[in-house]
């Protein structure tokens, strides 16, 4: 697959195993989803209040 190749190529140019380089990226994603705002739980479900 292209993913696959692409992780490959990542790690080839980074200098590091295709499983580092997945952590990195893992890592980076992580600090972007949380500046952001973003959690990993999601908020409980409420009931829309009724009128």
């Amino acid at each position: 697959m292209k993913i696959t190749q692409d992780a490959r190529d990542t790690a080839a140019a980074q200098g590091v195993s295709e499983q580092e380089a997945l952590a990195k990226g893992m890592q980076q994603k992580a600090v972007e989803f949380v500046k952001k705002g973003r959690t990993a739980q999601p908020e409980p479900f409420r009931q829309p209040e009724a009128d």
